[in-house]
This record gives C-alpha cells, sequence and structure tokens, in this order.
C-alpha cells in the first residue's frame, strides 16, 4: 500500500523561510538546528509533496523554487492556495501578515499550519486566528522549535515523572531580548517547563518610553529586562537579563538546567540540607527542531491527535509577553491574563 503523502506550501521565501540553513551551517551548534527553515524542513519530510512556495518577490520565488526543486511558484499566496489545494501550509512571513494568512490558510480548507514566531502582532490578532483554526477543524504547531527538540521534552518528562519533587521555579537566563523576535521564543520555553497550565497574572518591565504608548502601539519591538509570569500550579517564571540562551527548572528534589542552548543538560539532585550533586542526563538525539515540529503535525494529521504546539497554547506564551509589556504601561502594576487590552499592538512599520 502506498504511503499517503501530504501536499505542502510554503508562504515566505525569507531567512525563516528558506536560507537561514546558510547561516547556522557555520554555528558549533548546527547538528542540533539543521535543517533550520521552513522550506529545508519540508525537504526532508518522507509523507510531503512539496507542492509550491509564494512570496511577493519574484526573485526570491524562482530562486527558493529552484533551491529546493518545486515544482511551481507564485507572488500571490492566494492563487496558490486556489490552484494547489495544499493539506499542510508553512508560514514564514513578518508577524504582521500571519493573521491574516492563517486565517485565509483555515478558510481555503488547509488541515495543517505550521507558523512562524512571532505568532501575531497583538490579542486581538491571536483570537481570530484561534476562531478560523477551531472553526475549520485546522492543526496546528507553532515555530518556537525547542518545543520539540529532544533535551526539553526529556527535562518535561523527567518533571512529569516527579524527579524534581515538587516544581517551583522556571528562570529563563535569555538576556534583554525583544519582546516579539525574542522573548516569545523564551514564553513558550517557560510555559513549556511550567507544565503549559494557564498564566494567572505577568508582572514585568519593557523598554518603551511612556509616550510610546499614546495610541495603544508599539512602534517597535522592545526589550525586556525583567519579568514574573504566576502559573495556575503555582510555578513561578522568571524572565532574567542574564546572558546566554538557557533556561532552569528547581524544584523541592532537584534542578535542571541547559547549558549552550540546548546542546547538554545539567541535572543536579538534592542529597540532603541545601546541597546538591550532579547526576546523569540521558544522552539524547541531535534532532532539527523544525523538522521535528513539522513531522508532529504531520503525524497530527494522520491520527487525528492534538500536536505538541497547538494554537491555544501558542496564543497562551504570546499573551504572556503581551501582557509584560502591558505591565509597563499600567507603570509596572500585575496584569491578569487572560489579557483585557486586547487591542495593545507591538510592531513597526513593514512587518
Amino acid at each position: 500500500m502506498a504511503m499517503k503523502k501530504y501536499r505542502a506550501c510554503l508562504i515566505g521565501c525569507g531567512r525563516m523561510g528558506a536560507t537561514i540553513d546558510d547561516e547556522v551551517q557555520r554555528h558549533p551548534g548546527s547538528v542540533h538546528w539543521l535543517p533550520y527553515s521552513h522550506a529545508a524542513a519540508l525537504r526532508v519530510q518522507e509523507k510531503v509533496e512539496f507542492a509550491a512556495v509564494s512570496d511577493v518577490v519574484a526573485e526570491k520565488v524562482e530562486t527558493i523554487r529552484r533551491r529546493y526543486e518545486v515544482p511551481r511558484g507564485y507572488t500571490d499566496y492566494r492563487e496558490m492556495l486556489e490552484q494547489e489545494r495544499p493539506d499542510l501550509v508553512c508560514i514564514a512571513t513578518r508577524p504582521a501578515t500571519h493573521a491574516e494568512l492563517v486565517c485565509a490558510a483555515a478558510e481555503s480548507g488547509v488541515k495543517g499550519i505550521y507558523c512562524e514566531k512571532p505568532l501575531c502582532c497583538s490579542m486581538v490578532e491571536a483570537d481570530a486566528m484561534l476562531e478560523a483554526c477551531q472553526r475549520h477543524g485546522v492543526r496546528f504547531n507553532y515555530g518556537t522549535q525547542r518545543r520539540y527538540m529532544q533535551p526539553y521534552l526529556q527535562m518535561r518528562a523527567l518533571i512529569q515523572a516527579g524527579e524534581l519533587g515538587q516544581v517551583q521555579a522556571v528562570l529563563s537566563h535569555c538576556g534583554v531580548g525583544a519582546a516579539l523576535w525574542s522573548q516569545t521564543h523564551t514564553a513558550d520555553m517557560v510555559l513549556f517547563l511550567a507544565g503549559d497550565v494557564p498564566v494567572e497574572y505577568v508582572q514585568g518591565i519593557a523598554l518603551v518610553e511612556p509616550a510610546d504608548f499614546a495610541d495603544n502601539r508599539v512602534a517597535g519591538d522592545p526589550g525586556i529586562p525583567m519579568g514574573y509570569a504566576r502559573f495556575a500550579n503555582g510555578v513561578h517564571g522568571y524572565f532574567t537579563a542574564a546572558t546566554g540562551y538557557e533556561f532552569e527548572v528547581s524544584g523541592t528534589h532537584g534542578k535542571l538546567r541547559t547549558c549552550d542552548d540546548g546542546s547538554s543538560v545539567l541535572w543536579r539532585r538534592n542529597r540532603g540540607g541545601s546541597l546538591l550533586e550532579e547526576v546523569a542526563f540521558p544522552a539524547q538525539p541531535a534532532r532539527s527542531g523544525t523538522a521535528a515540529g513539522l513531522r508532529d503535525l504531520i503525524d497530527a494529521l494522520h491520527t487525528g491527535r492534538q500536536t505538541q504546539g497547538p494554537l491555544h497554547l501558542a496564543l497562551r506564551s504570546q499573551e504572556l509577553v503581551m501582557g509584560l509589556v502591558e505591565s509597563e504601561r499600567v507603570q509596572g502594576a500585575r496584569v491578569p491574563l487572560p489579557l483585557q487590552n486586547r487591542s495593545l499592538y507591538i510592531g513597526r512599520e513593514g512587518w
């Protein structure tokens, strides 16, 4: 019996869509990330027929179509959706267009969407995306690659097995990252390691001048040097300005901490009082988060199960970041979630 193939199309032939692999190849930890772009990750999926690409820049369309040996290219994504009738769409454009593209793909009959981060620029947009995907029964995975990578999955498995005892806090050491461009990754992983439970409230600082909130729009992507999230299960989430892209989970029985952006994990177990001893973290295979996220989405389409990075969780991590910026707008006060100021918009012109 022939294996079912899912027709896939790519919207956005830029950096994350098709070319970031060239940069990552020079990175010391490239084995943990490649294939990185949506196009490269689609190419390694056995159950995918990579049918077409689209971009508003015709030269990009032709360059990427040839590079990845894709049969057809379009400068109008709606024409591509109509002509190709894909089962699966990858969206790798800038965030200001994500809501329009996700809703259009859902309404066209697409059954699976892999969408690059950041999710969108406001919670009004996020709500529209969620409504469209739920109404049309669309499976969704979010492009926060660490969620699908083995070291982080193993960390969560150990947490769920009770190896850390009662989890008290999840700390991010990710620097003063830009709210949407960087901290959406951070928020998703803090959420993931805290158990993907709802957030009760957030409080934080964003590098925004008060006057920039005049029209309820931040015309940029402000850094977040400090943030706090209170999760419904009592876990404390912390965003710190510490350098390196690392995460630490602290519990009553010990700690887990990623090193070198997930290349390894340090596991320290409580051996009495305040003393901790290092124990071996199970060896994990290196694999691309982008490829794994797509593979998970394809398997969810095949089996009917939920995905690992569904839209309601993408919305939750997006709302956490938006809430930290909102906390700055209200002079550092606590911001309960769900966020009431859903029209707060973050994004510079041209996004």
